[in-house]
């Protein structure tokens, strides 16, 4: 029986391995995907908002040449952390349920089962878009995932969103040569985009050589063409391709499935600030997957301590079993 089962193979879920790897605890992690998948399926352009100082787990340096690494150094600083470090980690197999019984959890695989003491889910929140819930969003042309600006060169697009994906969508297809149209529920482009970022599209909008429609909606999608409703009524625009940027979300259907209490509004996991454990004894939660909805609260940089607070809890506990024993 292992002392602990991690849950996704994401930054903050190898630094959960590294920190039981230096406690002594017998440990796994279990990975859907590829090593870090959430990374791995980010633009390959992208450049993180965060310092490479930011980014480290387990006090192991990110060195970078500019102050902003980019997603290819990000997945080769990570391999070479989980490599280095001999980390147990088992890729492309997915965790498909999970019950406790006699004080431990029973893990069962797309591969094979497990049986550990103690659980850390630390799934992140990419793998479920948040849909637009319009008529023709199940057009092959619909595309929640972005990779490379190249295959909508000389396209019509519409980004839909407003957030630092949608933008970079925007502004990296347009320098392809596609013709971009960016629908923005608000009346302006976020506060949150990269601040690097946020001039550019503004200017490409203000030359017009982007068109935004502010506190707006795409209504329908066809093959050819979409609805947009504006300020002024409902337009409809020629279109090849729509990227709808916004936005992702934890599997809350696989955490209630597993038994965690999550609340009505945001579905916020229930769990102890400063312990992550979470209704279910011996379950904890690290990472973006605290957030519920709310996936803008935590990121690599703010959610490497709870590594520390998780491991730092289960040794707590195992020295007061002992103890008591």
């Amino acid at each position: 029986m292992l002392d602990l089962l991690i849950i996704g193979g994401g930054p903050i879920g190898i630094a959960c391995g590294l920190k039981a790897q230096k406690a002594g605890l017998s440990f796994l992690i279990i990975e859907k995907g590829c090593l870090v998948n959430s990374l791995y399926n980010y633009p390959a352009t992208m450049t993180f908002f965060s310092t490479s100082e930011k980014l480290e787990v387990g006090g192991i340096p990110f060195v970078t040449i500019s102050n902003k690494p980019t997603r290819a150094e990000a997945l080769e600083y990570y391999r070479r952390v989980a490599t280095s470090n001999n980390l147990a980690i088992n890729l492309f197999e997915e965790v498909t349920a999970m019950q406790r019984i006699d004080n431990a959890y029973i893990i069962i695989t797309t591969k094979t089962s497990y049986k550990a003491k103690r659980v850390v889910i630390s799934t992140g929140f990419y793998d479920v878009a948040v849909n637009l819930n319009v008529p023709g969003e199940d057009l092959p042309k619909v595309k929640h995932y972005y990779k490379d600006p190249h295959y909508f060169a000389m396209q019509k697009v519409v980004v839909v969103g407003s957030s630092n994906s949608a933008i970079d969508v925007a502004l990296e297809t347009y320098r392809k040569g596609a013709d971009v149209t960016l629908v923005v529920r608000g009346d302006e482009v976020s506060h949150r985009v990269k601040y690097w970022v946020r001039p550019d599209i503004i200017n490409r909008i203000s030359e017009g050589s982007i068109k935004a429609y502010f506190n707006s909606n795409l209504k329908a999608i066809r093959q050819t063409e979409v609805d947009i409703e504006t300020t002024e009524g409902i337009i409809t625009i020629p279109n090849d391709f729509v990227m709808a940027m916004t936005g992702y979300k934890p599997n809350f259907d696989q955490l209630k499935k597993w038994g965690l209490i999550l609340s009505d509004d945001k579905f916020i996991p229930q769990y102890n600030p400063d312990t992550m454990e979470t209704n279910l004894p011996g379950l904890y939660l690290a990472g973006v997957v605290c957030g519920g909805l709310d996936t803008h609260l935590w990121f690599i940089e703010n959610s490497r301590i709870h590594a520390d607070m998780i491991i730092d809890d289960i040794i707590l506990k195992t020295q007061q079993i002992v103890g008591f024993n």
